[in-house]
């Protein structure tokens, strides 16, 4: 399991617990971010587990370097969200 995820400042759901509503509520921001890190993955079937696992790490470190929106950060589980 990750370690870390993605998510935005402004999303107030932590992705590890209540994924269903961060994932509407990031729809309804207009972020799409699940969307964003599938074009910036790079994997395949051909690839481990572990491989995969990595490629997407990968694909977190570089949306929230690149940050465009300026919106991207990583969390970990147990990260307190406020708004």
């Amino acid at each position: 399991m990750a370690e870390t995820l993605l998510t935005t400042t402004d999303n107030p759901y932590n992705p590890f617990t209540e994924f269903d509503q961060w994932s509407a509520c990031d729809e309804q921001l207009g972020h799409y971010t699940l969307s964003l890190l599938g074009r910036v993955c790079i994997t395949s079937d051909e690839l481990s587990e572990l491989d995969q696992s990595r490629a997407i790490d990968h694909a977190m470190d570089e949306i929230v370097a690149e940050n465009v929106s300026g919106m991207h950060i990583l969390i970990s589980a147990d990260t307190k969200l406020e708004l």
